[in-house]
């Protein structure tokens, strides 16, 4: 076994990485019950401080070597905070770490889904990860406003 107390034990320590996820603060849609996916939407004043207060507390519990987010605005600007208080220069952003496209339900209010759009909703509600969301070719986040 590894003793990494004792470096000049001879023996190899085990080297290991402590993974820490964080979702972002909250958006007005959050608040609206509004149905989010792919859409960009921004942090509000309360997601924004919940953003500092996690950054805060990473910052002092945890030795952060890197920040990953996805490119969505709401995320990048909460693992943008996390970095800021970390002393971390940069977040990798990538778009694969995007929560999952939701189709026909982004930019609605869950309870009008099942109503304008069955079989997405059904889809949603299921649990299966695996499962597309239908997509329509009209686009219902565009009626809805």
């Amino acid at each position: 076994m590894a003793n990494s107390n004792n470096p000049g034990s001879g023996t190899v320590g085990l080297a290991c990485a402590e993974i820490i996820v964080v979702r972002h603060g909250e958006t007005v849609w959050n608040v609206d019950g509004r149905i989010q996916g792919h859409i960009d939407v921004e942090l509000n004043d309360v997601g924004r401080e919940q953003a500092a207060v996690v950054a805060d507390r990473l910052s002092r519990e945890f030795k952060v070597s890197a920040v990953y987010s996805s490119d969505l605005k709401r995320a990048s600007e909460t693992a943008e905070k996390i970095a800021a208080s970390c002393g971390i220069a940069e977040v990798i952003k990538d778009p694969d770490l995007r929560e999952r496209h939701l189709g026909d339900l982004q930019g609605l209010v869950l309870r009008e889904a099942a109503k304008l759009s069955d079989a997405a909703y059904r889809a949603f509600k299921s649990h299966r990860t695996n499962q597309d969301i239908p997509v329509c070719q009209t686009d219902l986040f565009l009626q809805t406003f």
